[in-house]
């Protein structure tokens, strides 16, 4: 596609970021005295002097990357400026292009004319979004829902008349998502199917008759319809007896509106590509693997090229095939980690967005019939050098149970010791989650300064097979809190970490697992640090949102039945928390709509009127998780200064 040409973010100036308020009772004066200043962490444990945070998290890509339908345009999400905004990129070269600048953006979909997008965005992460409109130029806007008060929103499709617009809302009962039609151009919306819990519109079909419907029925599976248009009849198309997921790659209908393609597990361990023949109302498998199968898109002016990424232990590999022959695709290299894909049907270009260890969002463009690829963005490192980023290694061990886990291992390539590092086990949320091999930069932060990483794939996880995922629901819940506890076993004998200096970090449902292993488990780890995490499934599952209700029955069961009130009543860390003796970091968000402050501060109380240190940061303008920049700086510098004081 012809000369490598390959647009370098520019670094900001930000690079001490305060704007965070006062921690709990405590003053961000007296948390200078618990933490240490950026002077006393400019050298690690080992001895070196590793880049400051600001470097990592100002090291910036792009992701979400989405080609216009005409295929001249591309349009992405960037976080450069602190708080993520939308920008553009003409295919046929030229500059970048910021498009946006107002609140952080959530999500954004081209019209079908390609005559401009539409976007989300809420305030300080609190997922209540408006939907705007923005013309491909970015230089006009306009508002088209306002921020919903007190509600949930989530986009489905945009009709080929580029006015017509499908979406799930709450607004009618508070709790369930109901589907709407509704004019771009009026913003007027009228309801079309009151649904129950989680349903949610997905994709249209060309002619407009049929929307894909997924109803949510657990953290990973669902249930899957055709919602006619005309009727507002809602069509089976596949409910399965045995937990099983359609949506989680995607929708993509051919041409001529016939054929529908999709990932799912039905009936099979791992996600295969299928196609669902409208008319029989069959499905045929076109890809399996002994992996998961995912990003499925459907490519060229013919529908020439379909084309899918497979999971391998958090490593993305992209593969294809053309439709017509039936012959695989052959793609060109690219940097490892994981992959987005977007193509339009007018052009062979394939858009692949990837987000790997040392990568932290390069985007190039594909050309699937020359096989050739152009960087059209490259990843600013913020004047890390590469070589000193560290590649993920995939370690598997068993659990005392035989069942096989796994996890990705960062180990520091520096240091001045013959000893092992200490490690620090990062939990991921979910909690069907799946630690990858993507860039994470408060992970390359810590192992730069002589510190290990490992990020555990615990059961309930996905990526390893349908029945792993289901390995952790309801009562065996604390299997998964027992695997942290043999995975460190494991690393005992292992010998590549120290496992008596090790530390358990983790954000929202890991922050959960956080809490609960310190507790069932109190001699475990050194120390513990958890962000946004669950204290409480009483009241967690009593007030999530909408959103969570329908899959939490079966991850977690009723909680409005007695025996299960009872059971979490029990086994909740708020409850337990007086059996943790080792000092915890906690943190969250006030505007969090997932998980209750309240719950941080239960166990924050709880934890120093035993004695126990446990330093709070509480952030006015965060939600569910650290978005702008400014906090990111502020709080993971204190991480750090916690942890290392703990593992010296």
């Amino acid at each position: 596609m012809g000369k490598q040409r390959a647009i370098r973010w520019p670094v900001i100036g930000l690079l001490f970021g305060l704007g965070v308020s006062a921690c709990s009772d405590q003053t961000t004066t007296e948390l200078a005295a618990v933490f240490p200043t950026q002077e006393t962490l400019s050298v690690g444990l080992a001895g070196q002097s590793p880049a400051d945070v600001s470097r990592y998290l100002l090291a910036s890509g792009v992701s979400g990357a989405k080609l216009s339908p005409d295929g001249k345009q591309v349009v992405y999400r960037s976080s450069v400026t602190g708080v993520p905004q939308l920008w553009t990129l003409p295919l046929a070269g030229g500059a970048p292009r910021q498009m946006t600048f107002g609140n952080g953006i959530t999500f954004f979909r081209w019209m079908p004319d390609s005559t401009g997008l539409i976007y989300g965005a809420d305030n300080d992460g609190d997922e209540q979004e408006a939907y705007l409109y923005i013309d491909r130029y970015g230089q006009y806007e306009r508002e088209i829902f306002a921020a919903s008060q007190g509600g949930f929103r989530a986009l489905g499709d945009i009709a080929a008349d580029s006015d017509t617009l499908f979406f799930s809302s709450t607004e009618r009962t508070g709790l369930h998502y109901d589907i709407y039609r509704a004019s771009i151009e009026t913003g007027e919306a009228e309801l079309i199917y009151e649904g129950n819990y989680g349903n949610f519109a997905q994709a249209l079909s060309p002619d407009g008759r049929y929307l894909v419907v997924t109803e949510t029925v657990g953290e990973d599976s669902d249930f899957l319809y055709l919602l006619d248009i005309e009727t507002n009849e809602l069509k089976i198309v596949s409910q399965p007896e045995s937990r099983a997921n359609h949506g989680d790659s995607g929708f993509v209908w051919s041409s001529d509106g016939k054929t529908l393609f999709l990932g799912t597990n039905v009936d099979r361990e791992f996600t295969a590509v299928v196609a669902y023949d409208i008319d029989t109302r069959e499905f045929e498998s076109l890809a399996e693997s002994e992996y998961d199968l995912s990003a499925v898109n459907l490519c060229g002016p013919a529908d020439d090229y379909l084309v899918w990424t497979e999971n391998r232990d958090g490593f993305d590999v992209l593969r294809g095939r053309q439709l017509s022959s039936g012959e695989p695709i052959e793609f060109p290299s690219l940097p490892e980690g994981v992959y987005s894909l977007s193509c339009s049907r007018q052009t062979s270009a394939l858009i692949v967005g990837v987000n790997g260890w040392r990568t932290p969002g390069d985007l190039y463009a594909v050309d699937l019939v020359s096989k050739t690829r152009e960087r059209l963005v490259s990843s600013n490192l913020a004047g890390i050098a590469s070589e000193t980023l560290v590649r993920p290694v995939s370690v598997r061990m068993p659990a005392r149970d035989g069942v096989e886990l796994q996890g990705l291992l960062y180990l520091p390539t520096v240091g001045g010791s013959d000893k092992p590092p200490s490690v620090i086990f990062e939990v991921h949320g979910g909690p069907t989650g799946q630690s990858r091999a993507t860039f994470d930069p408060v992970t390359q932060y810590h192992v730069a300064r002589g510190v290990a990483v490992f990020k555990p794939n615990v059961r309930g996880s996905t990526g390893f097979g349908r029945t792993y995922v289901t390995l952790d629901d309801q009562r065996q819940r604390l299997d998964s809190v027992r695997d942290l506890v043999d995975m460190l076993a494991f690393f005992e004998r292992d010998g590549r970490v120290d496992a008596s200096r090790a530390v358990v970090s983790g954000g929202s449902y890991g922050g959960y697992m956080v809490n609960a292993v310190l507790a069932n488990y109190p001699s475990a780890f050194k120390a513990g640090v958890s962000r946004y995490g669950v204290a409480d499934w009483v009241t967690a599952l009593e007030v999530a949102s909408p959103a969570l209700k329908a899959s939490d029955l079966i991850e977690y069961g009723d909680i409005r039945d007695p025996e299960w009130r009872a059971f979490y009543t029990i086994n909740s860390p708020i409850r337990q928390a007086d059996q943790i003796r080792v000092p915890v970091l906690y943190s969250h968000g006030e505007q969090d709509p997932r998980i209750d402050i309240y719950e941080t501060e239960v166990m924050v109380r709880t934890l120093r009127d035993n004695g126990i240190d446990a330093p709070f940061i509480r952030i006015p303008d965060e939600g569910h998780g650290w978005r702008k920049l400014s906090n990111r700086l502020f709080y993971y510098r204190r991480q750090a200064a916690f942890i290392e004081s703990h593992i010296r």
